[in-house]
């Protein structure tokens, strides 16, 4: 029985060769790592007990407080600790120590140019406003200034073409009339009425209904070649 159509697991060895020893490749040491199971497969971590009904309230919490943009009391406690307290720059009083008076003043002064700023924007809409309301009359005049030229050229192409179907049909008029045009009663004569010559052809006279005839002694092509080729 012969094994050629089987592979060849170890292949024929030569002679000593002096690339060293060759392994195959299933001689390799293979699956060296001893797989161990992880938390939620089943394994002795998931031996420890958890309180789902905390991880799930705390979880649609979560949610709620990012679908209404609040944060959780756990976000806003690391936001509290995460946040320090501001430091006063240098020569700067602390606010609770400042006088009554100049507190008043300073916010008086404030709301002075706060007042003025919100004047100034004021009178720039304005100016604003009756720039465009002009601009707005400019364009409107425009308008209707093309529409008038519109309408009076419309108007004028209106009146050329009624004068113009007015004069075709006076002339239709004119023309269509056979008692006031005594030349549409001149007959046309034909280019060969005057020549001495006519209806020479042959036959031309006698132009009858071709009629079918059974016998051939009797039919019209036996009789024309009797009387050309036999008298």
């Amino acid at each position: 029985m012969t094994t050629a159509h089987r592979p060849t697991f170890d292949p024929a060895r030569g002679k000593e060769a002096q690339r060293g020893v060759a392994y195959h490749q299933r001689l390799l040491p293979a699956h060296t790592l001893l797989k161990t199971r992880k938390l939620g497969q089943g394994g002795d971590a998931d031996n420890q007990p958890r309180d789902l009904r905390a991880e799930l309230l705390a979880a649609e919490a979560a949610n709620q407080a990012k679908k209404h943009g609040r944060q959780t009391d756990e976000t806003a406690d690391a936001g509290a600790n995460s946040k320090r307290p501001l430091q006063l720059e240098e020569g700067q009083d602390n606010p609770e120590d400042e006088d009554p008076e100049a507190k008043r003043r300073r916010i008086l002064e404030e709301t002075r140019d706060i007042d003025a700023d919100s004047d100034g924007a004021d009178s720039d809409s304005s100016e604003e406003e009756s720039d465009e309301e002009d601009e707005t009359a400019e364009l409107m005049r425009e308008l209707e200034k093309i529409k008038r030229e519109r309408a009076e050229q419309k108007a004028k192409e209106e009146a050329a073409k009624a004068v113009k179907e007015e004069e075709e049909r006076e002339v239709g008029i004119a023309l269509g009339n056979p008692l006031l045009n005594p030349k549409a009663f001149n007959v046309k004569r034909r280019w060969d009425d005057d020549v001495i010559f006519k209806n020479q052809a042959r036959g031309t006279e006698q132009k009858g209904k071709k009629e079918f005839v059974n016998d051939l002694l009797r039919s019209d092509f036996h009789k024309r070649f009797m009387s050309k080729y036999v008298r």
